[in-house]
């Protein structure tokens, strides 16, 4: 379905001056492929902020999360345009400007299909998959944020990303309604690894030697039987299950959690085998790591 995109604000100085407001937007344009729903109510004639003080600096940043549903990154066409969404933001970089959003879209569906909050930690971008998130960077005052990537635009070409109006101001570019920034993509999985002790144990202690493996478990190189992916291992026997569950409802190998015993605690390892051949392998291994459910490797039966 068609939806209404915007260009964010911070289009002109001259738009700030003769609105009378911190931020301003174009005339919309309609979107010929972008999937989201119309807009659910009427929108103001102009973008701007608040008439109303919110303390933004007490609004916390998005925090990432593994995504395991599909991600939207269909290609669409704007402005005679035509736009290829990556399949992978985890390792996007890139600096430019900034921009932002707020009081016209308040309220309105993004192209993921939620609907935009100018104080959510969101923002907008032409070629990430939906949903992402990026860590990004005031390059004149270092202050840094984390945002969920759900909607599209800003599609200036000098803009490479339209953040929401409280990203914006946490940030400290409000006012001038751009910003030089950093856009950094995130690895959820590994962030969750580095701040949330305990989430993902992905190997076992190297103090710990592995025990020998039966042979007919163990697939030399170019057997096509015996293969078995290793995605992580939890001290929660729940965690694991939901990780289990999470990966059996997308891949067609058997899940299965394979508990050990590790300096007299219990792993609960997560794995999925027997694989037929490395092709099999390397594809299954793909599929789990782009959706952000961790980086599986090849390990043995035992």
């Amino acid at each position: 379905m068609n939806k209404p995109l915007r260009h964010g604000p911070g289009v002109a100085i001259v738009c700030l001056l003769l609105a009378l407001l911190s931020a301003c937007s174009s005339s919309p344009v309609t979107q010929n492929q972008g999937g989201a729903a119309p807009a659910s109510k009427p929108r103001p004639a102009q973008d701007g902020a608040p008439d109303y003080f919110k303390d933004v600096s007490q609004i916390p940043d998005a925090v990432p999360v593994p995504h395991t549903g599909a991600f939207k990154a269909s290609p669409y066409r704007v402005l005679g345009r035509n736009y290829n969404p990556m399949k992978d933001g985890r390792n996007y970089r890139e600096t430019g400007l900034a921009s932002w959003y707020g009081t016209k879209f308040h309220g309105q569906l993004t192209a993921n299909g939620e609907p935009y909050d100018l104080y959510g930690m969101t923002a907008a971008h032409k070629t990430l998959p939906l949903p992402t998130y990026v860590r990004v960077t005031n390059l004149d005052n270092n202050r840094s944020i984390i945002v969920r990537v759900n909607d599209r635009g800003p599609f200036h070409s000098d803009r490479i990303i339209d953040l929401s109006y409280a990203g914006a101001v946490k940030l400290g570019f409000a006012e001038q309604g751009v910003g030089r920034v950093r856009v950094e993509g995130i690895d959820p999985v590994a962030w969750q690894q580095e701040n949330n002790p305990g989430y993902l144990v992905k190997a076992q202690p190297a103090a710990t030697p592995p025990r020998p493996a039966p042979a007919s478990s163990v697939a030399p190189s170019g057997s096509n039987v015996g293969l078995y992916l290793q995605v992580g291992a939890f001290a929660s026997d729940q965690a694991a299950e939901q990780l289990r569950s999470q990966l059996q409802g997308m891949v067609s190998a058997p899940v299965f959690v394979s508990p050990i015993e590790v300096e007299s605690r219990t792993l609960h390892r997560v794995r999925l085998g027997p694989v037929n051949d490395h092709a099999e392998a390397e594809r299954l291994m793909e599929t789990v790591r782009l959706a952000n459910l961790g980086n599986p490797s090849l390990v043995s039966a035992n």
